[in-house]
């Protein structure tokens, strides 16, 4: 069990790791050795609050295919236990900020003093743009 939070935790059974070779330079390490880490998590089976499914949803973007399968490549390092351990890590960060609820936000009124210093400084840029034009009487 891959512990989330104090309450919640994934199990390393649903994880799908698959191994590939990551593209870009690197010689001829990159054509041989199948280094990067695709991570296939199905996130219907964490188990997951509506509410935080759906945060997990907006984080993660792209990631999410349409049958709720988080997929998530790492291929930064050239070995193969780096790239799994830093695709773990990217899987837990997301499942973490998504179990944090946003804190709702309050209406506030402006004070009367930041609505005069607002109303007095539109006031002197208001004078200052009006110095700039030309004056040209109509005969």
């Amino acid at each position: 069990m891959i512990r989330i939070s104090d309450s919640f935790a994934i199990d390393e059974a649903d994880l799908v790791e698959s191994f590939i070779r990551a593209s870009g330079p690197g010689g001829q390490n990159v054509n041989k050795v199948s280094t990067a880490v695709e991570l296939r998590y199905d996130v219907t089976r964490a188990g997951l609050p509506d509410d935080a499914m759906l945060r997990l949803a907006k984080l993660a973007g792209r990631l999410l295919t349409q049958d709720q399968v988080l997929v998530i490549q790492a291929q930064s390092f050239r070995s193969q236990e780096r790239n799994r351990s830093n695709a773990l890590e990217r899987l837990v960060d997301l499942l973490r900020k998504s179990l944090i609820r946003p804190k709702p936000r309050r209406a506030t009124k402006p004070t009367y003093s930041s609505t005069l210093k607002r109303l007095e400084s539109k006031v002197k840029r208001g004078k200052t743009k009006s110095m700039r034009q030309s004056k040209i009487e109509n005969d």
